[in-house]
């Protein structure tokens, strides 16, 4: 028996698009989200006060939270200021960077029907990180650690 061409709607072609833009909705959702965040955030500058909360630990102890000046970052980041991004806050720079890598792994897995993403950190790793995040904002507090504030 022979089969239809493809894109006739029932062929073999068909059968393999369908459900590789299905498994593309998970990540495709994710970039709509993240994108429509990135756009307010490009729109609205983040160094003006009075436009996004201030950080309730900067607020009420003066500590800057390892998450302090990300937003700042990102604003940077996207008009194309990578200096003043890095400047503002570099993990979380890093962080973006890495997510991006990961967001287009996920899409290429889906489409190829791998499974998702390919992220399986071991105990250890998460330690490690979470030991440079404490390491990174204790230094940024200390007086030695100007240049890491935003």
């Amino acid at each position: 028996m022979r089969e239809p061409p493809s894109g006739t709607g029932t062929g073999p072609g068909r059968r393999a698009t369908a459900p590789s833009l299905r498994r593309l909705g998970a990540p495709l959702g994710v970039a709509a989200g993240l994108g429509a965040a990135a756009v307010l955030v490009r729109t609205v500058d983040p160094n003006e006060p009075g436009h996004y909360p201030v950080c309730p630990l900067l607020r009420h102890t003066g500590l800057l939270c390892p998450a302090c000046g990300g937003l700042r970052g990102l604003h940077a980041l996207l008009r194309g200021d990578l200096p003043a991004a890095l400047h503002a806050n570099a993990p979380a720079v890093l962080g973006y960077a890495v997510f991006a890598v990961l967001w287009a792994v996920w899409c290429v897995r889906a489409v190829r029907h791998d499974g998702g993403l390919p992220l399986a950190l071991r105990p250890a790793h998460w330690c490690g990180i979470g030991l440079l995040v404490l390491v990174f904002t204790v230094v940024r507090n200390l007086p030695c650690g100007a240049l890491l504030a935003p």
